[in-house]
């Protein structure tokens, strides 16, 4: 396998800004009637996934989740809930998401196609000088090719020579390519984002930025000196030219919760109209203590975030279930409030 490092350009590009954008526009070509209240489902068709070592959508760390662990009874619990929330049997839900992860492999697994035709000629030459020497051939894992057979033995008889070494090379691909997925739910989710609410009835006066510079918006003024000009994962811009610089995150670690201080002191700083900005949390996180602690962590002497939103709160409350106790119980809590709001309530407020 190519190095991470030495990944072409064309090859990351598969899961690059650009490809994203078209693979987007596909998506929202065929996806019917886009509104506030079905955003959601949106969202976790294409960016939700399914956990390889459960077989379930994933709403938790995995190594936490596995079968045995309070998060594996909470997954199978949300399973169950998106299952009916979106119509589709239990086992057929992975087929439902993680829309844009598996075309963003389709198009890498096609550059890299190419990409081998082109090499395989070279690729002889290069090998010539050493032909009657047995070396090893490029993608084999004899300890790979070991365990399929000691798994397939029994049906696996005498393959062709050439047989387990195209599927060791399938399958480190496969498992190679989840590396790219931190994009997708990085960058990829701001950008499926800015996708909905550009196409929200009522969303034509909002304009809708994903990762701009935060100078470019109105009414705050670049960096002194030396210091690295900062970009918002989101902004937007109401026609009153309310100014709602929005941290857009998946979930939510311990470093992040860090950094949501320091990002607001920074566009504080660098607010040059003397006018309040709106500074909105958006996640997908399950975990009610971290939930929690964003809904109620404070500045001052009012709360940070001006409203943190969950992509659907349904989903974390359909993971607890109805025995809560201490952050989960909080959560409902924060719910029935509307302290954490939902992505349709949001998005409503923003196009009323």
């Amino acid at each position: 396998m190519t190095p991470e490092s030495e990944v072409p350009p064309q090859i990351e590009r598969a899961f690059g800004a650009e490809s994203r954008l078209q693979l987007l526009n596909e998506y929202f070509a065929g996806a019917g009637s886009i509104t506030a209240a079905n955003a959601w489902v949106h969202v976790y068709r294409l960016l939700l996934w399914t956990d390889r070592t459960t077989g379930l959508a994933h709403c938790y760390e995995s190594y936490k989740a596995q079968p045995g662990r309070p998060w594996y009874g909470r997954s199978l619990a949300f399973h169950g809930w998106l299952s009916s929330a979106l119509n589709s049997p239990p086992h057929e839900v992975g087929a439902q998401i993680d829309w844009l992860f598996r075309r963003g492999t389709e198009r890498l697994a096609g550059l890299i196609a190419k990409q081998n035709a082109t090499r395989t000629t070279k690729a002889a030459e290069q090998r010539s000088p050493y032909a009657d020497r047995g070396f090893p051939e490029p993608g084999e894992d004899p300890a790979l090719e070991s365990l399929i057979r000691e798994e397939l033995g029994e049906w696996l008889s005498n393959p062709p020579l050439d047989v387990l070494p195209r599927l060791t090379q399938k399958i480190q691909l496969y498992f190679g390519q989840e590396n790219k997925r931190k994009n997708l739910v990085g960058e990829g989710f701001e950008d499926v984002l800015t996708g909905l609410m550009q196409r929200i009835p009522g969303a034509s006066d909002l304009k809708v930025a994903a990762r701009p510079l935060l100078h470019s918006l109105p009414g705050f003024r670049p960096p002194p000196g030396v210091e690295k000009a900062r970009r918002v994962d989101l902004g937007v811009i109401g026609s009153d030219q309310r100014r709602i610089l929005v941290s857009v995150k998946w979930s939510i670690r311990a470093d992040r919760e860090e950094q949501f201080g320091v990002d607001f002191d920074t566009y504080a700083r660098l607010e040059d109209a003397g006018r309040d900005f709106d500074f909105v949390l958006i996640t997908n996180e399950f975990d009610a203590a971290r939930l929690s602690a964003a809904c109620n962590r404070r500045r001052a002497n009012a709360t940070l975030f001006s409203a943190v939103v969950h992509v659907n709160p349904r989903g974390p409350l359909a993971a607890y279930g109805t025995n809560l106790r201490r952050s989960a119980k909080q959560l409902a809590e924060l719910v029935e409030s509307g302290r954490l709001m939902s992505l349709e309530q949001w998005l409503g407020s923003l196009v009323r």
